[in-house]
């Protein structure tokens, strides 16, 4: 009999959710054949069996928290499809042995078995790893009396085997905590309600933002662009812009522009903290952020700074058509220096982006208005502006920098005929 487990992923991803399993109990399948989905605090992936033979055994269902490791299904080279696990000859050995065993015995394994069914019954709603549960069952151990070290109350083997060590009293002592806890946390409602369950990937997003929030000093600032040269440019070249390129020539290749040559005059922006020390980077990989159904997400383009304008916007594009299509890969989604989000799109007018960490800056781009504007000359003009927003972390970041910083793209979006010729 041949396990599957989960494989290394990538470095900074060691757990997933069972998202969708692509097989079931009794089906046939082939060496590299993918198996099951699974959602990871970035994107979905497949995992795929070593293994040609018959799925003999799901050992972890739909929802469940896996990590790098956990045996999640186990197949049988020599079964055939269709047939059910209990009809291997392993089964048929092990329910011989069992049948020679004193009465006492079991019993003794019915009252095991009936405890573990019911501690399973209960235990439904407690967030725990396959191997949690497998550990809990040998031990006779309620998970719901488990105190979990995870931030995100998920229980480990070693849990289990802590509360195992801990004896009765810490058994009883624990529950009461954890029930008034698992009260405190849940408000109860005299008008109906729905509860869902927070995807691995809100979760990830809710406790990065919130952990940004602490961990760095994060400001921001703010300005405001004439949109009128862009929107002039684009509406004298995007014809001809997409016979060359088969690409439209949007907003975001001149944000993008801007942002790079506004980062070549104040590197800190696209620097980070690692300990004591700055990270200057001297390559300029620019995350776009894409509104998914399960979230935002921050693809990134890739040495922007060597593209032309044509470029960017096919780039820009393939990635949040990929976005949508949950097709992103990890490598897509990690390394970025700075990073853009549009609001304007959804209709703000102002916000304050938190930072991408760990990133130091990040650019909000807001709609566009027309409004009554003041000329040099004193004149009045009705122009399209937007604000934009620059927040960034004041560990590294002085504010004189991140206010020559805005000033700078300000500049550049004005003046997009030179932005072209430098881009």
């Amino acid at each position: 009999m041949n396990e599957i487990k989960i494989p290394e992923l990538a470095e900074s991803i060691t757990e997933g959710t069972i998202s969708e399993w692509l097989v079931k109990k009794g089906d046939k399948v082939e060496k590299g054949d993918a198996v099951v989905e699974l959602e990871t605090d970035k994107v979905n992936v497949e995992v795929n069996t070593d293994f040609a033979g018959v799925i003999t055994e799901i050992v972890a269902e739909e929802g469940d928290d896996v990590e790098v490791g956990d045996v999640i299904a186990k197949v049988d080279e020599n079964g055939e499809a269709g047939a059910d696990a209990s009809e291997t000859s392993d089964d048929t050995a092990n329910a011989a042995a069992e049948s020679k065993e004193e009465a006492p015995q079991e019993t003794n394994a019915a009252q095991a078995d009936t405890q573990s069914e019911a501690g399973t019954a209960d235990n439904t709603d407690v967030i725990a790893s396959p191997a949690a549960r497998k550990r809990a069952r040998e031990l006779g151990i309620d998970l719901s009396k488990v105190q979990a070290r995870d931030p995100l109350g998920r229980i480990r083997p070693e849990d289990v085997d802590a509360a195992a060590k801990g004896g009765s009293e810490q058994k009883e002592a624990k529950p009461a905590k954890k029930e008034e806890a698992k009260q405190a946390e849940k408000t109860t409602f005299d008008k109906p309600v729905e509860r869902v369950k927070m995807s691995r990937r809100r979760q990830t997003i809710a406790n990065r933002l919130v952990n940004v929030q602490q961990e760095a000093a994060m400001l921001t600032t703010f300005n405001e662009v004439d949109m009128s040269a862009i929107m002039k440019l684009r509406s004298e070249r995007k014809e001809n812009f997409v016979q060359k390129h088969d690409v439209k020539l949007g907003f975001m290749s001149f944000f993008t522009k801007a942002v790079i040559g506004a980062l070549k005059d104040f590197p800190l922006l696209n620097a980070e903290i690692q300990g004591n020390e700055l990270v200057l980077k001297k390559f300029y990989d620019i995350g776009i952020a894409v509104s998914t159904e399960e979230g935002l997400v921050v693809p990134v383009v890739r040495d922007a700074d060597k593209m032309d304008f044509a470029g960017v916007e096919r780039e820009i594009s393939n990635l949040g058509k990929k976005a949508i299509n949950k097709q992103l890969s990890l490598d897509e989604l990690q390394g970025g220096t700075f990073t853009i989000t549009n609001g304007g799109t959804f209709g703000s007018m102002l916000s304050t982006p938190i930072l991408n960490s760990p990133q130091v800056g990040i650019l909000g781009m807001h709609n566009i208005q027309k409004r009554p504007m003041v000329m040099p000359d004193d004149s009045i003009e009705v122009r399209p502006m937007m604000y934009l927003a620059l927040s960034y972390d004041h560990r590294i970041v002085d504010g004189k920098d991140a206010v020559q910083f805005l000033v700078r793209i300000k500049e550049l979006l004005e003046d997009p005929y030179d932005l072209l010729l430098e881009g």
